[in-house]
């Protein structure tokens, strides 16, 4: 139970805190080398990319004995200045994969975009409209009740005065 502990703590140092730190030297520079930033962001693009990768199929492969172990190497080898994995796999993997397919994914991301912001004036059409008709219908409940006016029978008796009068004559 330990074990995996202490492997989330270092692959959260060593894979997250210490690049992140990294950067944030290297942009806090007032001339940062162009190198070093390209470095680091096509380390941060791998990074999010694994993470997505690992959120899809973590409960397939999570499993794997050393699965942990693994992806802290992987980061450590991904940014580690005698390896510098960053560029080996971004440029012989990552940048040929997306280059061959951007126009899909271009396409894809326009078409997903488009149906986010239709869904998000749908559902803020809908919840404005319930919100209005919830808020009179609060209105309704608060509102003074409109009075009875009197009726031309005092106490609502007068059909039966007229019986008895009928009666009578």
């Amino acid at each position: 139970m330990i074990g995996p502990l202490i492997i989330r703590g270092l692959t959260m140092i060593l894979g997250y805190a210490y690049p992140a730190y990294e950067c944030y030297k290297t942009v806090k520079n007032s001339q940062p080398e162009i190198e070093q930033l390209h470095y680091w962001c096509k380390y941060w693009i791998l990074v999010a990319m694994l993470t997505v990768l690992e959120r899809i199929s973590d409960s397939f492969v999570s499993w794997f004995p050393f699965y942990s172990e693994a992806k802290l190497a992987l980061f450590i080898y991904l940014w580690h200045p005698k390896t510098k994995g960053t560029n080996y796999v971004y440029d012989s993997f990552f940048r040929p994969y997306v280059s061959k397919h951007e126009p899909e994914i271009d396409r894809s991301l326009s078409e997903f975009k488009m149906k986010a912001n239709d869904a998000a004036l749908d559902y803020f059409q809908r919840a404005t409209s319930y919100f209005q008709t919830r808020m009179f219908d609060i209105f309704l409940q608060f509102a003074p009740k409109p009075q009875k006016q009197p009726s031309s029978t005092p106490s609502g008796n007068e059909p039966q005065k007229e019986e008895e009068d009928a009666k009578a004559k």
